[in-house]
């Protein structure tokens, strides 16, 4: 699928400049301070890579065949099922299903749908603790717009939230790109927030507390 090894080279990335600061620390403190010193430091920086190279972590997703079948954007805990209103995509009321990622979970976003994006707008904002639901409308988020295949024609719409921690996301995709279900579609660095916008006839298949896994699992069924 599109975007494989983006993930890892985000991780490269951050391990490399990780690689020159530990090396100039250690470096210092076994020649002014202490060689214990500079094994601390090269043991926290192997902690580090360590956890780097988990978070980054990018399974393939088992998509699910089925063309009513909406499967989750993101991997997390699904702790809101409500009603809102999304003027941007949506263009009213909707359904939304939010999922909460922690630090442990995988922090790279699936498609909910087969189909073409129609919307990509970044909007920065705070940085609010991705635990509180209300985070959405005050944080730095990407909201993105799907028009679906299957079945065709239906407005989804997928908010990627930061966080405390998560202070960077990066999209993957742009307007007018066709994308599969379960393609990856962005990346959110550390502990996050996905919401979805379903309209109003979708019939939501997740319940509050699921384990969701991005791309895997069925959380809505739209019938034409």
């Amino acid at each position: 699928m599109k975007h494989r090894g983006k993930a890892a080279k985000a991780a490269a990335r951050i391990l490399g400049i990780g690689v020159v600061i530990t090396g100039i620390l250690a470096v210092l403190a076994w020649k002014f301070v202490f060689a214990s010193v500079a094994v601390a430091v090269l043991a926290l920086f192997g902690l580090f890579a360590a956890f780097t190279l988990y978070f980054f972590r990018d399974p393939e997703a088992k998509v699910p065949a089925g063309k009513a079948l909406i499967v989750s954007p993101g991997h997390g805990t699904v702790d809101t099922i409500d009603r809102v209103t999304e003027s941007e995509i949506m263009g009213g009321s909707c359904q939304r299903i939010s999922i909460f990622l922690s630090v442990f979970n995988v922090h790279v976003q699936q498609s909910p749908v087969a189909g073409k994006v129609t919307y990509v707008k970044h909007t920065p904002g705070q940085f609010m603790n991705a635990l509180k639901i209300e985070c959405a409308a005050v944080n730095e988020n990407v909201l993105i717009g799907f028009q679906s295949a299957e079945p065709a024609g239906q407005t989804i719409a997928v908010r990627l939230i930061t966080g405390l921690i998560a202070r960077r996301i990066i999209p993957w995709v742009t307007v007018e790109d066709v994308v599969a279900k379960g393609e990856r579609i962005s990346l959110i660095q550390f502990g996050s927030r996905v919401d979805v916008y379903l309209p109003l006839h979708a019939e939501v298949a997740a319940t509050l507390g699921q384990k969701v896994v991005g791309g895997e699992t069925v959380i809505a069924r739209i019938m034409q």
